[in-house]
Order: structure tokens, then C-alpha cells, then sequence
């Protein structure tokens, strides 16, 4: 019996890494049709809210536009660099080969439908839109929860949010179709990317931060490993969520949503970014997390009364943290897993200064301080630049083989 378990492990070794040398470089790795597709859909779907905003088209969609808006930001371009940066630490967790080839293409395919299945939901059905949005979480969770479980891994968590995003997306496909609250479904899909960088950015930013100190030749005072603090941190911020999420606005959210911004900026004062000035790649990861403490403070200042519209609190979360850490870990991924030397080239450069821009004039566009339309578009436009720069940067390096020969 153990013989037989053997072989068919060495079966399946066999089968995946001859699915992976006979791939296209584009479809080996999941980082790559995901980082790709996101890009590009974070482009075209704000393209189609400003035009939209405008008066100029009329989305072909089920749901209303501004609620089209939020569900693409959050479950489509989110939730596809969410599916690569999963796919692609799987492999880094279990020491197994990554979903490689057809099985990956499929995964991909599946995401691109529930992109036009949303958009064109007016037509197909929101019902039938609805089974195949959420089917990309549902398959794609299944798929890393079979890596994680057969390698007895102790990511299994990680996994467990992605299941939790999936039921959130159907939640908000109820939310648009009357059935439910809509403000519960978006603001449920939040709050878990928030944990979920809470979390990953919690182990990566100074794990990255120490190695690129180190060889600073600085051995001192270095930023370690997440501790109880952050664990009970990433708790306080989850249980402030949950209130925001069902109680009224008050103290008690304001509370709660102060004491974790307090904590959070305090999580990330450990981590040293100051003095990661001289590499962009790793400096980046700070000024992306820092709008999480941004964020939770204008939750807390909104909750407490303060003339602040809450879209301001909220697309410091989105526009900020999401945005920021994803076209960090992005490019930084990118370079990684192709055998590239992490240095920031001049476009990558120039995208993370566009999409902190855009966050900024986002942000304090609410605020009366230039005109709200204008303020709205110049940070859509500098918000697209950024991830078209990234597209511009790091397609051709997607589409290409590993510079050092291997799959």
C-alpha cells in the first residue's frame, strides 16, 4: 500500500512538471495570467466607472453602477491577484510543483467569465453571473486547500479566507439582486483583504526589510518575526471590522477602530521603514501599509462624528492599502519568480509614485479641498497609470521564461 501511495505521487510529481515544460511561459506559474489579468482589469473597470460616472455609457450589468464598481475593485481585480499570489505560494509552502498548464488556464478562464458574466449580467441573468463569479473562489479554494492539506502545511488559515471571500462575493451578488443588506457583503470583502494584509504583510514586510538591512551591513536592532503583539493586533483590527460591520456608528466602533490603528502604526514603526529609503521595492511595502493604520483612524474619526465622508475612510483601505501592497508585492513577486534582480527600474519606479498619488487625491477628494469631479478623475487617471505602467513593465517579463533556464 505505501509503495502504491509512492508511486502515485511520483506520478503526479511526473505529470506536472511535464505539464509545466510543455507550457507556454505565460501559463507557469500563477502569478503570471493573474498578475497580468489584473492589471488589465483594474484598467478597463475603472475606465468603465468613469465613463459610467459620467453619463457617457450605460453598463450592461445587473447591478447598479456604483455597486458594479465596488464588486469589480473588490472580487475582480482583487480577487485575481489574490488567485496568483495564492497560486504562487502554495508552491513556497509545500515544496510542491505549482499548478502549471491546462488546470491553470482553466482557473484563469474561469475568472475572466465572471468578469464579463458580472458586466453582462443584465443579459445572461444575475443568477447564472452569480454561480460563475463565485465559482472562481470556490474552485480556486479547493484547489489550495488539496496542496495545503496533502502537504500537511500550516497555511490551511490563508485558505479558510479565501473560502470566507467567495461566500462574501455571493453574499454581494444577494446584496445587489435586494436580497440582503448591500453594505454588509462590501464591507465584509473589507475587511478580510485587510486581515489578509494584516497577515501577509505582517510576515513579508519585515522578513524583506531585515534581509535587505542585513546586507547593509547592519546587524542590529533588526525588525523580527510576528509575535503575540501582532497577532492580538491582527485580532483587535478583525473584532473593530466585525463591529463596523454589525453594529450602528458610535463610540464603541470608534473605539475599537482607533486602539487598532494605534496598534497597527505601532506594528509597522517595528518593521524600520525609515531606513529602506534607498531600495523602492522594499520601502513600498511600508508606505502601501500604512494606509491600513490611515484607514482604520478615519473608520474611527468617521465613527466618532467627524465631517469626514466615509468613502474617504474607505478608499484609504482600497485606493491605498489594497492598491499600494498589491502593485508592491506584484512587481516585487514578478522579479522574484523570474529570476530577475529586485531592483526597481525607473517605470516601477514611476508606478508606485502614480498609484500613492492616486490614493492621496482619492482620498481627500471628499474633502472640499479641489473640485470633487476633478479631484475624481485626475486620481483615476494617475490610479490607471500606475497599473498600465505596471502592464507596460512586467507583461513582456510574464510572457517570457525564467532568465536562469529554469521552469
Amino acid at each position: 500500500m505505501e509503495d502504491s501511495v509512492q508511486t502515485r505521487g511520483e506520478q503526479m510529481l511526473a505529470l506536472r512538471y511535464a505539464r509545466m515544460a510543455a507550457a507556454p511561459p505565460f501559463l507557469r506559474g500563477g502569478f503570471r495570467p493573474f498578475f497580468f489579468g489584473g492589471s488589465l482589469w483594474a484598467v478597463v473597470a475603472l475606465t468603465l466607472w468613469l465613463l459610467a460616472l459620467a453619463g457617457a455609457v450605460q453598463l450592461p450589468t445587473a447591478f447598479d453602477p456604483l455597486a458594479w464598481h465596488r464588486h469589480e475593485m473588490l472580487f475582480g481585480f482583487v480577487g485575481a491577484v489574490v488567485g496568483g499570489f495564492l497560486l504562487t505560494a502554495v508552491p513556497n509552502w509545500t515544496g510542491r510543483l505549482p499548478i502549471a498548464g491546462p488546470p491553470l488556464a482553466a482557473l484563469f478562464g474561469l475568472w475572466v467569465a465572471g468578469r464579463l458574466a458580472v458586466l453582462f449580467s443584465a443579459a445572461i441573468g444575475a443568477v447564472v453571473a452569480a454561480a460563475i463569479d463565485v465559482g472562481f473562489f470556490m474552485v480556486l479554494t479547493a484547489v489550495a486547500a488539496r496542496e495545503v492539506l496533502e502537504s500537511k502545511n500550516r497555511n490551511l488559515p490563508v485558505v479558510g479566507l479565501i473560502f470566507l471571500f467567495g461566500l462574501v462575493d455571493a453574499a454581494d451578488h444577494g446584496g445587489a439582486a435586494g436580497l440582503i443588506d448591500a453594505d454588509h457583503a462590501w464591507k465584509c470583502a473589507v475587511a478580510l483583504v485587510i486581515i489578509l494584509i494584516s497577515l501577509i504583510g505582517g510576515r513579508i514586510i519585515p522578513s524583506f526589510t531585515r534581509n535587505w538591512l542585513s546586507k547593509q551591513g547592519l546587524r542590529e536592532g533588526l525588525p523580527g518575526q510576528p509575535a503575540p503583539f501582532d497577532m492580538a493586533i491582527i485580532g483587535l483590527t478583525a473584532f473593530a471590522f466585525l463591529a463596523w460591520i454589525t453594529a450602528p456608528p458610535g463610540w464603541l466602533t470608534g473605539t475599537l477602530f482607533a486602539v487598532a490603528a494605534a496598534g497597527q502604526a505601532a506594528r509597522l514603526a517595528r518593521w524600520k521603514g525609515w531606513k529602506t529609503f534607498a531600495d523602492p521595492l522594499v520601502l513600498i511595502l511600508h508606505v502601501g501599509y500604512l494606509w491600513v493604520p490611515i484607514g482604520l483612524a478615519l473608520l474611527a474619526a468617521v465613527d466618532f462624528g467627524a465631517p469626514i465622508p466615509r468613502s474617504t475612510a474607505v478608499h484609504a483601505l482600497t485606493a491605498g492599502a489594497m492598491a499600494t501592497m498589491i502593485l508592491a508585492v506584484m512587481s516585487r513577486a514578478t522579479l522574484g519568480h523570474t529570476g530577475r534582480e529586485l531592483r526597481a527600474s525607473l517605470l516601477t519606479q514611476a508606478a508606485y509614485v502614480l498609484v500613492t498619488a492616486g490614493a492621496l487625491l482619492r482620498v481627500t477628494a471628499p474633502l472640499g479641498l479641489l473640485d470633487y469631479r476633478m479631484g475624481i478623475e485626475v486620481a483615476g487617471a494617475a490610479w490607471m497609470g500606475a497599473f498600465l505602467l505596471f502592464l507596460v513593465a512586467y507583461g513582456p517579463i510574464l510572457s517570457k521564461p525564467r532568465i536562469d533556464g529554469k521552469l
